[in-house]
């Protein structure tokens, strides 16, 4: 019998590529998705992607999806504690294993490993310890699609925002870029793949910096117009 497990899931790449692991797996099946999204703003955590276009993701991944909801000053006292509910109802339903698409960071892995163990839960990394450059390559020859949605500009430059997660974009990274963005140097959208029964449509809107730091390209449902702006952002730039 196939365990059963929770995906964490922050509609990124790795979070993808870890999925189409587990699906291609004999020993597991992913029962759920897990994301949390800053409630000021109805986005995903860090990558700044739209509820909408989650729930869409969800929709055509074909799973469920859980939302653990925090402040966007949101301190790691409350995280833990609205997690910590979350996950109490999986363990509720008899599932005791979260998988997560971590690649290297150890002591991201020992958070989690050490949260979920308060619980008499474990987790799972099915990409861990594999070459960055082998997995970026992997998940586009597996014919994931994604596009970057979030650019850290102390690490690579703005221009990077908005662009497809492809050959060429790779090509382009600086050498002190990990081709997964693995340190926060960026994040991403995935929108089609082995793992999606269909595309998830959107497009894209207009590209904002935050805090002077971090540059947004938001990405909108096809019909939606971008009067519901919510990343308020110190600087908007032109549509890209």
């Amino acid at each position: 019998m196939k365990e059963k497990v929770l995906q964490s899931w922050s509609g990124g790449k790795d979070a993808a590529l870890a999925l189409h692991e587990l699906h291609a797996s004999s020993e597991y099946e992913v029962t759920a998705l897990l994301t949390t999204v800053t409630a000021e703003y109805d986005r995903i955590s860090m990558h700044g992607v739209r509820r909408v276009l989650l729930e869409r993701q969800a929709r055509d991944l074909g799973l469920p999806l859980h939302t653990v909801l925090i402040s966007a000053d949101t301190t790691d006292a409350e995280y833990r504690v609205k997690m910590r509910e979350e996950l109490q109802r999986h363990v509720d339903a008899g599932i005791s294993c979260v998988a997560f698409g971590d690649i290297f960071l150890e002591d991201v892995r020992s958070y989690r490993e050490e949260n979920l163990a308060r619980m008499d839960m474990h987790a799972l990394f099915p990409l861990w310890e594999r070459d960055s450059g082998e997995l970026s390559r992997s998940f586009i020859e597996a014919g994931f699609k994604a596009i970057v949605t979030c650019v850290d500009s102390k690490a690579l430059s703005g221009s990077f925002v908005g662009r497809r997660f492809d050959t060429s974009f790779l090509s382009d990274l600086p050498p002190t870029v990990d081709p997964c963005g693995e340190n926060g140097e960026f994040h991403s959208f995935v929108y089609d793949g082995p793992v999606f029964r269909q595309a998830v449509e959107y497009r894209k809107g207009r590209v904002v910096l935050k805090d002077q730091r971090f540059y947004f390209c938001d990405l909108l449902p096809p019909q939606q117009t971008e009067t519901s702006e919510v990343l308020k952002p110190s600087e908007v730039l032109p549509t890209i």
